[in-house]
Formats: structure tokens, sequence, C-alpha cells
């Protein structure tokens, strides 16, 4: 038997990668043609279970028509896949250098870098000739492309890096203030695109808020009982069948169609979505924005989904959990938020003072931006209360609020301080240091520069630098101890003429949980992009100041403090 000339067998092979390339002219045909999968579904890549994700790939080959692609989904619906795929792509075919950004360095980024982009380069022959160097965690080089892999949280690592396109995975766990600057990475490229995918969190906070601004892709299927177009929601097409995880009804479980509510099995999943498409809410926007749900899932059984908000039912953080990881929809806890019912009930008799008489002893807490927004309470000892926290002992009256320009002089801080006789005041520390510092010194003994800090010291307890005159605290305790004054027993009284911005600043923060590596469910606060906060922490400020300034009165009667 002859055997082919080796020559020929290397033309043959060439020829046949020739026409495999001039195939893969789009996301979805590169992905179909190159990538290898393990896990659950091993072998060439394939859209069986994951058929929302066809269109997905080829929307990033239009860059033209869409600058910004928005993903917000449930936990493990192939995003990230796709992600990696557009990646890929871009490096290969277009030869473009990527910028891929995840909420930290470490672990988010080394572990992505080992999980995820090491076995897709390992699986597949045609990778791993592309990639000339895979050793560095946070960059890979394929020729003169580049996949550099980078946390959110360091913006030193983000500059320097020009790129052409750019993949936020986690938006929402994100620092969100170095998202611009990720952007800037490419202001050189005349075709721009940027992809954004995440779990959700709470409405007017990161892929929510993007996704509300965007063209709002659902995914639909034929029924096969009705025929009729439709989509997957929570809960109109959920039956759950239980009450109790601990009732064996539950097992049965199981998905309808919103439109007939007949039964939609999940082991013929694969059939009636296998043709299922997009539609956009608003075709004419710039945005590109996909959401989709577990209820799409093949892995994730009816039975499961039952029995995790079953579960949640009795614990905020699992139920906020459920929502975002699960349903892929935002959800705030009914006391997250300070809301307008909760300020219409602390709402007193008087209205705002510009002035103290001397006597009366007044708090003060700044907030520090483009405008320096500030808080004089005035509060009142009810040592009835069985506690020793100054904080939950007193209840606060506020005096006024307002905002200035200026640090000094009669018309700026200086001035507030004077007509107020404000006996302590904490102040951001941040952005305006130097200012910051000037004015605590101008007012030595009476200022503390505030940082915020995680774990740093409990709702009780201040870490206080003399030398340096600033204060670190646990931001959430805080946040907590300021913004409770409006749940127990209203414990602060509010004038009838505070400004609109003062409330609407109070409502932006939203307190949401968030599991760390050991499993503990842990709170902490976020703000809208869009919408300003900063009365809300000049509360939480003037809450701190109380507590600083009660220790300067600690030798005398704490009756005073009125």
């Amino acid at each position: 038997m002859l055997h082919p000339h080796p020559l020929l067998t290397h033309l043959r092979s060439r020829l046949a990668e020739g026409l495999r390339r001039q195939t893969a002219t789009t996301c979805a045909k590169w992905a179909e043609t190159y990538r290898v999968m393990g896990g659950d579904f091993p072998g060439p890549w394939r859209w069986d279970h994951h058929p929302w994700l066809r269109e997905m790939h080829n929307a990033c080959d239009q860059p033209y028509r869409w600058q910004q692609i928005i993903g917000m989904k449930g936990a493990q619906l192939g995003f990230t896949e796709w992600a990696l795929n557009v990646a890929l792509k871009s490096i290969d075919i277009n030869c473009e250098s990527i910028l891929y950004i995840l909420p930290a360095s470490t672990p988010d980024a080394h572990n992505f870098s080992t999980s995820r982009f090491d076995p897709a380069i390992e699986a597949s022959d045609h990778l791993k000739n592309l990639f000339t160097d895979v050793s560095n965690v946070g960059h890979k080089r394929a020729g003169l492309s580049n996949l550099f892999i980078r946390g959110s949280r360091s913006r030193s690592q983000m500059k320097s890096l020009p790129v052409d396109k750019i993949i936020f995975d986690e938006l929402d766990e994100m620092i969100l203030r170095n998202v611009t600057l990720a952007w800037e990475r490419m202001s050189g490229r005349r075709e721009k695109l940027a992809l954004y995918i995440s779990t959700p969190t709470v409405d007017g906070i990161g892929i929510a808020n993007m996704y509300k601004y965007s063209t709002m892709d659902v995914f639909t299927f034929q029924c096969p009982h009705c025929g009729k177009h439709t989509e997957l929601i929570w809960p109109d097409c959920m039956v759950i069948t239980a009450d109790s995880i601990h009732d064996e009804g539950i097992r049965d479980s199981h998905l309808r169609c919103k439109e007939c509510h007949q039964r939609l099995e999940h082991d013929t999943k694969k059939d009636w979505l296998r043709n299922g498409e997009w539609v956009s809410r608003y075709r004419d926007r710039l945005d590109r924005g996909f959401h989709i749900n577990q209820l799409y899932s093949m892995t994730v059984r009816p039975v499961e989904i039952a029995t995790r908000y079953l579960k949640a039912q009795t614990n905020q953080a699992d139920l906020q959990e459920f929502y975002n990881s699960k349903i892929g929809v935002t959800y705030t806890a009914p006391d997250a938020r300070i809301t307008d019912q909760l300020i219409a009930d602390c709402r007193g008799t008087t209205t705002m003072r510009h002035s103290s008489p001397p006597g009366i002893v007044t708090f003060m807490g700044v907030d520090v931006g483009s405008d320096l927004h500030y808080e004089i309470d005035q509060c009142t000892l009810n040592p009835a209360i069985p506690t020793t926290d100054i904080n939950l002992m007193t209840s606060t009256r506020i005096v006024e609020v307002g905002k200035v320009k200026d640090f000094e002089g009669k018309d700026g801080l200086d001035g507030v301080m004077a007509r107020h006789n404000v006996l302590f005041c904490v102040i951001d520390r941040n952005p305006e240091t130097r200012k910051a510092m000037e004015f605590a010194q101008r007012h030595y003994g009476r200022v503390a520069m505030c940082l915020y800090a995680r774990g740093e010291a409990s709702a009780q307890q201040l870490r206080m630098n003399t030398e340096q005159l600033t204060v670190n605290v646990d931001r959430t305790s805080w946040m907590d101890l300021a913004f409770g004054r409006f749940h127990s027993n209203k414990r602060i009284s509010i004038p009838l003429d505070t400004p609109l911005d003062w409330s609407e600043h109070l409502k932006t923060p939203a307190r949401v949980y968030k599991y760390d590596a050991n499993g503990n469910a842990v709170a902490h606060y976020v703000s809208s992009e869009n919408e300003a906060d900063h009365y809300a922490h000049a509360r939480v400020y003037a809450e701190i100041a109380l507590m600083l300034g009660c220790s300067i009165l600690r030798n005398e009667n704490l009756g005073n403090v009125v």
C-alpha cells in the first residue's frame, strides 16, 4: 500500500485549515470550529445546552452596531464561556488585544486563568499552537496580540494597556469607578466594544442599570403545547408543589407555559428551546442587552429552584442570593433602604435652625465632593434605654442640613462650625485630603477625618489616630447605626423644610448581602452610580461625631448632651 508523500499530507492539512478559517467568519462559527469543551459537556463546542448563546456570540461581531453589550444573568448559564470565546476569536481571527477584567486580581483573575483559560487552551490543538506564552497569569501572548487579565481594584494595573476590546466579568462585584478608567484603554481605536456580564444586585446598580438602558432582549421560544412564542419568567412559569422542603411532593415541582399553563418537561427542554430567539424590547437603543435566568438551565432542575426558594424564606441573605443568582434579577430587602414612608414618619414639627445659641451642644458630619454637604445634629439622652452605647441611648434632632463650596471663611465650613458652636465634627478624608487636614488643624481637637473600611472596628468602637487626626471605622456597622435611627423607634427628628435632595440622597444606599469564602453572609452598602448619596454619608459622619464628641464630655453629666 502506497503512503502519501509527507509534503502532500502537509499541503492537504494546510488547505483544510485554510478552508476552516475561511468559514470561521463569525464568533459563533469560530467557537464551533476551534473550541473544545470538558466538564459536563465534553467535546467540540455545540449549542444544545446553551442555545441562547449563539446570537450573543454573533452580536459581538458588530462593533459599529453596538459599542456595549450587556449580559444580565443567573449563575452558571454559559456567559463566561461566551466572553472567553469572544476574547479568543478576537485574538485569533482579528489579531486584536483584549483586556479581561475580574473583580479582584487574587483570587478572581488567578482562578480564571487556571480554571477557565488554561483548560480551554489545553483542550484545543489550535489554541495551543496559537498562544506563544501562557505562563504569566495576567498576560497571555499570541504573536502580536495579547490577553491581559486584571482585577478591577488596582487602577495602576489598567493603565498603559492599549486594547481593542474589554470584557468585564461580574461587574457588580467590581469597583465601579475604575470601570470608566478601563474604557479609556480603547480611546485610540476606531472600533470599540465592551462586554459586561454579571449577576445583578439591586436596582440602579451595575449590570441592572446598564441593562435597563439597553435593547433589553429576552429569549423566547415556541411552546410545544399552545404554539405561542413565550419566555420563562419567575414566578409565572414555576409551579412549586409543596410548602416545605421536607415534603416529598416538592419533587414534582415543574415549569409551565405562562400562556397556556401546560407543563413544560425539564428533560425535553433541549427540544423546545433549540430554535429559541432573542427579542428586543427596544430595538433602536445603542447598547445590546441580554437577560436570562436559571429556569432556562439544562443542568438545574425545577426541584432545585423550588428548594432554594423555600429555604430562602427565613433568611434575607439567602433570598437576595436566590433572586440574584437563580432568577438573575435585582432584589432589595424590605428594610434595606430608607424609604419615603420612613422619612415621613420621622418628620418633626419644627423647621431648620441656621444657628445654635450658646449652651446647646451640636455635632456635625461632612461629606466631601464637588460641594461640602453637612448635617448638624442636636441629641437628647434617654437613660431609660438599657445600653451603654451612647448612639443607642440618644435621640437625634437634625438642626440643619446644607452644602457649601469652601472650607474657609464665614460662608464655608468654618462659618458653619461657628454658627452652631459645633462640639465635634467628622469629615470625609477623601478626596480633598489636604483641605480636610487644614480644616481639622484649624479646629484642632474638634474635628476628625474619617476613613471607611471593612472589619476595622465594631459599631461600638472607633480607632482614632490623634496624630493624623483620623478615625477609622467599619463602614457597614456605622451605616447600619446611622440609618437604624429611622427604623428603630424613630430615634431621629427631621425638620419640615429639609431640601428634597436630602431625602433623595438618604434613599440611595442599599444594604445587600454577599457570601464570603467561608460561606458566611456579609452585609455591605451599595449606591447607584446615577444617584447622589452625599447627605447619606454626612448622616453617618454626624453619628460618628456624636460618639467622639461625647468622649470630650465623658467627665461631665451626659445630660448636657442636649
